[in-house]
């Protein structure tokens, strides 16, 4: 008997499992009808029966169009709130992205600003070396020159006969005579 009970059930759960389809089918089917016959009265309001309707479902069908009527304008309002609302997320999107670029673009500026300061500055820096090493060989050149007279200076005040001032315009080279010279001063 246990067989017999195993073979009954095992039909058993196969024709339930075909009648679930069956089910499902008529579902699908009923639904697919539903929404034909939903947009068919939609579409074509001559479709809908008057006659042999009694006026009390006359009055609560006019409230349902009224009701559908006030529906189908809300629906049309948000979706237009929802399409202006879509226009401006795309155009804050777009901002988004535009100051995001801009943003990097900056960043990397900065990133860049160290070593644009540093090649300034070494540029900057290098003339003024070449100004201070100018300006220290012409102070080696007066120091020297200082030095040369003050010896002459020195020389002169040991002979203690007279002043040993150099001749101009007497015939001596202006070789032997050397005047300071100051640079560029």
């Amino acid at each position: 008997m246990n067989q017999i009970q195993k073979l009954n059930s095992q039909q058993l759960q196969v024709e339930v499992s075909r009648l679930n389809e069956e089910l499902q089918m008529r579902d699908q089917l009923i639904q697919q009808l539903s929404q034909e016959l939903f947009r068919l009265v939609k579409g074509n309001t001559s479709i809908v029966p008057t006659s042999n309707v009694p006026e009390r479902y006359q009055s609560q069908m006019q409230s349902v169009k009224e009701q559908l009527n006030e529906v189908e304008q809300q629906v049309t309002f948000y979706q237009q709130q929802i399409s202006e609302r879509d226009a401006e997320i795309y155009n804050l999107r777009h901002s988004v992205q535009e100051l995001t670029d801009r943003s990097q673009m900056l960043e990397q500026v900065v990133q860049e600003l160290p070593e644009v300061y540093r090649q300034k500055f070494s540029e900057r820096l290098a003339e003024v070396l070449e100004k201070v090493e100018m300006l220290q060989k012409e102070n080696r050149q007066l120091h020297a020159e200082l030095q040369s007279v003050s010896y002459r200076l020195a020389v002169r005040n040991r002979r203690a006969n007279g002043l040993d001032l150099p001749a101009f315009g007497s015939g001596q080279s202006s070789s032997s005579v050397e005047m300071p010279t100051f640079g560029n001063a």
